[in-house]
């Protein structure tokens, strides 16, 4: 059954690293990272739920902390990759 269930994930897995490794655009490759990890999450809980080893639920959901807290943080960087600087056609002198 695990086989069968695994197999299944990582070929959809398989499938998002395409859409991330293809884009078209920045975004799409960060909402398939973001899919790669839930499915990471997914795959840790089966195989925690079959082995009989509910610890595995914990370091699933603290995956998924950090995917949600690493996705943000990506976002907002490409958002603000300036830093605060000024913009591209902003004049440096205006405040």
């Amino acid at each position: 059954m695990f086989a069968v269930t695994a197999a299944a994930v990582l070929l959809v897995m398989a499938m998002t690293l395409v859409r991330a490794v293809r884009g078209p655009t920045t975004f799409d490759r960060i909402l398939a990272v973001n899919t790669f990890g839930t499915l990471t999450v997914i795959l840790i809980a089966v195989y925690g739920f079959l082995s009989g080893r509910p610890d595995f639920l914990d370091i699933g959901l603290l995956y998924a902390l950090i995917n949600f807290i690493a996705t943000i943080a990506v976002t907002k960087f490409i958002k603000f990759a300036h830093l605060g600087g000024p913009e591209e056609g902003d004049m440096a002198g205006d405040v």
